[in-house]
């Protein structure tokens, strides 16, 4: 049965998952997203290999090992940062029935390079990745539209007014510059002053944890496992910062957008500033309910089976 959505977006995804668990909610949310086709999945950050893990088993258990998921560029980190270690303490890697690259930056320019169009690379994390496979191959950005979960504007974490140096931008500031000036098809960017208020509370989320779609029960499982959880579990999500950027791969509903031109400062704060790069900033909400009820409906439906060979 033909579905009623136009050609899919073809999109890659790095990721740090395995330290803030929004990282989970928002793959399961890629999975579930009839708009995108997701082409490969790269770890970004600190223990790679640990974060590879995590994507593999995922994509095991939701029954897509179709997707490619690439070990990318590891760098010093914090061991406390594996805060879903316990999930993947026995998981063999050496085992993963799906298509597993050592190379995730060659994975990453090899997919960009061969696809048929340009693709959406989705970034919900520090850009270490990114900039290595622009310093190899520099074309790869004029076949891609950047989106990213990077920045704050005017708004810090839980809402609070002032720019503030984001997690994803100050841990590698250089890859940041970098990313930031190449010469990409477009930029949209979800900075905290949008994605910092994205939690599900209430019956969306009681609904989440009754799903019984195996990959959703996944998400559940982790974010019980999750270190940071704490009494939360049992009322409500964490911030879900970076499902906004999966959504802004397909969509700018429910969100207020501008065209700004902003600037990574020394400090590592995105500033709006005459001669910064020009991108699409979603700096607010239109509808902030109807996209917690979108995201909802989004999550609790059945993960997405993998496409039929040839098509």
């Amino acid at each position: 049965m033909k579905n009623n959505y136009p050609a899919k977006i073809p999109v890659i995804l790095d990721t740090d998952i395995g330290e803030d668990i929004d990282d989970t909610w928002a793959l399961c949310q890629l999975l579930k997203s009839p708009e995108l086709s997701p082409l490969l999945i790269t770890t970004a950050t600190e223990d790679t290999t640990y974060r590879a893990k995590i994507a593999c088993k995922f994509l095991e258990i939701a029954g897509r090992l179709d997707v490619p998921v690439g070990i990318g560029e590891p760098t010093p980190g914090d061991r406390r940062n594996k805060t879903q270690a316990a999930w993947v303490e026995d998981y063999d890697l050496g085992r993963y029935p799906g298509r597993l690259r050592r190379d995730g930056i060659a994975a990453l320019i090899d997919t960009v390079r061969s696809a048929p169009e340009p693709v959406t690379l989705v970034c919900i994390g520090p850009l270490t990745n990114i900039r290595l496979a622009l310093e190899h191959a520099p074309e790869i950005a004029g076949r891609c539209h950047f989106v990213g979960m990077h920045g704050s504007i005017a708004t810090g974490l839980d809402g609070q007014p002032g720019r503030i140096p984001e997690n994803n931008v100050i841990r590698d500031l250089r890859a940041s510059r970098a990313v930031f000036a190449a010469d990409w098809l477009s930029v949209t960017i979800t900075p905290l002053d949008s994605c910092g208020v994205v939690v599900l509370a209430g019956e969306r989320y009681r609904a989440l944890r009754q799903s019984a779609d195996p990959a959703m029960a996944a998400v559940i499982e982790n974010y019980r496992l999750w270190r940071h959880v704490g009494d939360r579990f049992e009322i409500c999500s964490s911030v879900l910062y970076d499902t906004v950027a999966i959504h802004l791969a397909h969509s700018e509903a429910f969100l207020r957008m501008e065209e700004m031109r902003i600037l990574v400062a020394d400090d590592g704060c995105t500033v709006p500033e005459p001669h910064g790069r020009p991108m699409r900033v979603a700096t607010g909400w239109l509808d902030l309910e109807g996209y917690l009820d979108a995201l909802t409906t989004r999550l609790t439906s059945p993960t997405l089976p993998a496409p039929e060979q040839g098509k």
